[in-house]
């Protein structure tokens, strides 16, 4: 084929993918899984990837590999659904990137650029998993893992990494604001900013960790209050949701997008970690905490909310659900996007009244085997004896 002849291919095969209608499968009750991913690596624009070009690329190659597409922060703009990407490329950098929907279930199609984000401090060598939360203040944050090399690594260690939470700010999704890391005494890759002032300062949820990957001694998701967002440092923290042997956050737990407010309380949506013989498993559960004090847990069911399903198994890194990005909307649909692998971005649908009755209707872990087969034989005898 003529160049032009595969010029026209690749444009038909993206418009097509771009265009494909997804469809919700009935799951569980609690919420619908779609039949398709929102985001995969074929979805960046083809002037990303390729030299249209024909004198300086006669073949057509691609020139700039993206990867995946993954771990996307969420927010309803306007009549739009926003996804703020992680982008990666070829070259193991990631980068973050609009992609709007007209109904937040397909069509989703990233903005021409990518965000340029400014740097703060030491440059980083890579940055990715973007909370976003429209505060209260007026602003729009983004708080996400800055990514750099440990400098007290030994000589020829090019594993060891140092994590610092970044923070920015923006109106429009294309001018950012850079503001200083948080301050911390420890390595920071999960912090949230919750939507609203609590005690006049700005709420954030952590997770305190010895290591890059390691939790070591955090005990899970964290709480610290900030008085001045510009410098903010972590003076003060509590752990409000925390790990458990042999549960499905055992090795560690994170919190995933900022709360929703409803009228029973604040809904969370976080990550758990255990280990298994393939690796690290990470799962999504839901929990929630009081209206009046957000640090105070008053509901978290037993295990999983979300695990991987078929496809969702493989991909970069397996065995892998992930969520930093949900939106409801007023009518109380709540679109969950989640990633799996490390690969590619989902979306799965349920309401407030939903969720928030999955939280208070289904008991608590009880941490042993005896109390689960109880709490099975209860709702055995309630069906049977009806």
């Amino acid at each position: 084929m003529t160049f032009e002849e595969k010029l026209r291919v690749l444009k038909k095969d993206h418009e097509e993918l771009l265009k494909k209608r997804n469809a919700a499968l009935y799951v569980n009750g609690v919420y619908e899984r779609y039949a398709n991913p929102v985001l995969t690596a074929a979805h960046a624009p083809l002037f990303w990837r390729y030299d249209l070009d024909e004198a300086s690329n006669p073949y057509l190659e691609e020139r700039f590999g993206i990867h995946a597409t993954f771990n996307s922060g969420a927010i309803k703009h306007g009549d739009k659904y926003l996804l703020c990407v992680r982008v990666e490329g070829a070259d193991r950098k990631s980068f973050f990137a609009i992609a709007e929907s007209p109904n937040g279930v397909d069509n989703f199609r990233f903005w021409d650029r990518p965000v340029t984000m400014p740097e703060w401090g030491e440059p980083a060598t890579n940055v990715y998993d973007m909370r976003l939360t429209a505060h209260e203040d007026g602003w729009i944050y983004g708080v996400f893992c800055v990514e750099r090399k440990d400098p007290a690594a030994a000589p020829g260690d090019l594993s060891s990494a140092v994590a610092a939470a970044g923070i920015a700010r923006t109106r429009d999704f294309v001018t950012w604001e850079r503001l200083p890391d948080l301050v911390s005494a420890s390595q920071q890759r999960n912090v949230v900013l919750h939507p609203e002032f609590v005690e006049g300062k700005y709420a954030f949820y952590t997770r305190p960790q010895d290591g890059f990957i390691d939790a070591g001694s955090g005990g899970g998701i964290g709480w610290a209050l900030v008085d001045d967002i510009t410098h903010a440092e972590v003076k003060e923290e509590k752990i409000i949701n925390l790990r458990h042997y042999h549960t499905v956050k055992e090795v560690k737990n994170g919190e995933g997008p900022a709360p929703i407010r409803t009228e029973k309380g604040w809904l969370h949506l976080a990550h758990g970690v255990r280990g298994c013989a393939s690796g690290l498993r990470y799962v999504l559960y839901l929990y929630m905490t009081a209206l009046d004090d957000p640090s105070r847990v008053i509901a978290e069911p037993a295990g999983f909310f979300m695990a991987p399903e078929g496809e969702e198994y493989v991909g970069d890194v397996m065995n892998v659900l992930f969520s930093n990005g949900w939106i409801a909307d007023p009518d109380g649909t709540v679109y969950i996007y989640y990633a799996s692998s490390d690969t590619r971005m989902h979306v799965a649908t349920s309401s407030v009244d939903r969720l928030v009755d999955y939280c208070m209707g289904t008991a608590p872990d009880g941490y042993t085997t005896g109390d689960s087969v109880r709490r099975l034989n209860a709702l055995i005898d309630k069906n049977l004896n009806k």
